[in-house]
């Protein structure tokens, strides 16, 4: 006999306890598939993989990863996960209509969301993740403005949000947003049904402090993203490089336990991404993006850089390796971080 939405959502619910209450650790370990890109697997075959990494979240971030929204194929995604133990969380890109990243091609943003927010009630999500854009975004006239226009689109679709019980979760992402400006977007968007997807990797994009991002952030998480990264000093700034667990140099275990003091039961979701960035903070041109940073918080960031030893040069991976390398990457930092939450 079919099952209506609410008896869907209570069973996946009642597969979540289970899997909870099984757990070793009360932090809900989970998985971004961005960490596994290259795969190309359909959704059932990422939540088996996910599943038998020990995962109790597995984050489709982007639509390609749960591959369509029809509704009937969401239903049969979100049985399956939770058939595994497993809760999903899904996301979309931009929202920001003013964004270099946004994809207008895909309709207005508020209808977008809206058709996310459709998608998570049927996969069984408690969020909808979504991004304002990138650091392209804080070339000048800033990023204030786009701010304001994703807390317009966001206000737009507060009352849906609402009667669906389906949060908005924000991500600070790929260098667009330092930690006092998504706080701003929340606070004026609406805390009741928009919050924070926390990424610990980009705040370094955004020459920033992970830890003076989780102390600013915390109370308005939704769900994470958790990877290490290792910062030096190159001649005209910093080196930023994305890495294995336990390869950096940010001080990801001390993160990782104020994390889980700061958020309980939100979700520990590794996207392991592996590649470097240089920021060229010396050259005057670079404060173009950071006319209203704080001296104070670049001051953190630059003890990390002052602090950090250069690591080798990052050899390229071939195409055809890339999958293999992915899964070594996510695979290592698992085994890395479920002994960190044990101990």
């Amino acid at each position: 006999m079919a099952m209506n939405r609410r008896q869907f959502i209570a069973s996946s619910a009642g597969a979540m306890g289970l899997a909870q209450s099984q757990a070793p650790s009360a932090v809900r370990l989970g998985i971004d598939l961005f960490s596994i890109r290259s795969s190309g697997w359909s959704p059932f075959e990422y939540l088996d993989y996910c599943a038998r990494q020990g995962a109790r979240v597995v984050h489709f971030s982007e639509i390609r990863f749960v591959g369509s929204l029809e509704a009937d194929h969401l239903k049969k995604v979100g049985a399956h996960a939770a058939k595994l133990g497993i809760q999903c969380e899904i996301g979309m890109r931009s929202i920001c209509p003013t964004s270099a990243m946004f994809d207008a091609k895909q309709g207005k943003a508020e209808d977008q969301i809206t058709r996310m927010i459709a998608a998570a009630g049927q996969i069984g999500s408690p969020i909808v993740r979504a991004v304002l854009g990138s650091m392209e975004d804080r070339k000048p006239p800033g990023i204030d403005a786009h701010i304001e226009s994703t807390v317009k689109v966001l206000r737009t679709v507060r009352q849906r949000a609402l009667d669906s019980g389906v949060k908005i979760a924000i991500e600070n992402h790929a260098g667009d947003m330092q930690a006092r400006e998504l706080k701003t977007l929340v606070e004026e968007a609406g805390k009741d049904f928009v919050g924070v997807c926390l990424d610990s990797g980009n705040p370094l994009w955004t020459i920033e402090d992970p830890h003076l991002t989780l102390e600013t952030l915390h109370p308005y998480v939704l769900t994470s993203h958790v990877r290490d990264t290792a910062v030096w000093a190159v001649p005209d700034g910093a080196a930023v490089r994305w890495v294995r667990m336990g390869q950096g140099n940010v001080g990801i275990d001390s993160y990782v336990r104020r994390y889980m003091e700061l958020c309980p039961g939100r979700a520990l979701s590794l996207e392991i991404i592996v590649m470097q960035r240089n920021f060229a903070y010396k050259k005057p041109e670079f404060w173009e993006r950071y006319r209203t940073s704080a001296a104070w918080e670049f001051e953190r960031f630059l003890t990390l850089v002052e602090n950090g030893k250069p690591l080798p040069n990052l050899a390229p991976i071939p195409t055809e390796m890339a999958a293999q390398r992915e899964r070594e990457d996510l695979e290592a930092s698992i085994e890395y971080t479920k002994r960190l939450i044990q101990t």
